[in-house]
């Protein structure tokens, strides 16, 4: 898929939406964004605003449920009863798609720098709810949603969130 692509994040309404150049809205998916809100700086755990790109794609062809820390597959495939055993993890599964901010200032650079954050379009246990706020910045997803959308764009895709 070629930057033709875009996304774009409501943390308002809790949506990801897919958009075609020629096609308009391709698909539209839940998500979890941060409980605290949108928000730039280093170290506040809230969803960052602004246009971003998607600087790297992490975990082709991993299974589903693939647990990674650190960017890096663990090995574990998450299966039920492991939130219990970790309830304050904000687990990353499945697929990363980790974004970069492209505005200087406020997004990108300094203590307001997306990349530097981990900021991440990731998979979530099926357990977590999507579709409401409950993330540490990050942008969750179904599994089944994370695969279908990290199939569907590629590094350089523009990625727009707004409150």
């Amino acid at each position: 898929m070629t930057c033709e692509s875009t996304i774009e994040i409501s943390i308002s309404d809790q949506t990801l939406t897919l958009c075609h150049a020629e096609r308009g809205a391709v698909r539209t998916y839940p998500v979890s964004t941060a409980k605290k809100g949108s928000g730039q700086l280093n170290d506040s755990y809230c969803t960052p605003l602004g246009k971003h790109i998607i600087r790297a794609r992490i975990g082709d062809g991993q299974p589903t449920n693939t647990v990674f820390r650190a960017r890096r597959p663990t090995g574990e495939i998450y299966r039920l009863g492991m939130h219990e055993a970790e309830p304050e993890r904000d687990w990353i599964l499945t697929r990363i798609l980790w974004l970069s901010g492209l505005e200087v200032g406020y997004n990108r650079l300094g203590n307001v720098d997306t990349m530097r954050r981990y900021i991440y379009i990731h998979g979530c246990p099926d357990d977590v709810a999507v579709g409401q706020p409950g993330s540490r910045g990050c942008i969750r997803m179904s599994n089944v949603d994370v695969i279908d959308l990290f199939d569907s764009t590629s590094i350089g895709t523009p990625v727009v969130i707004h409150a």
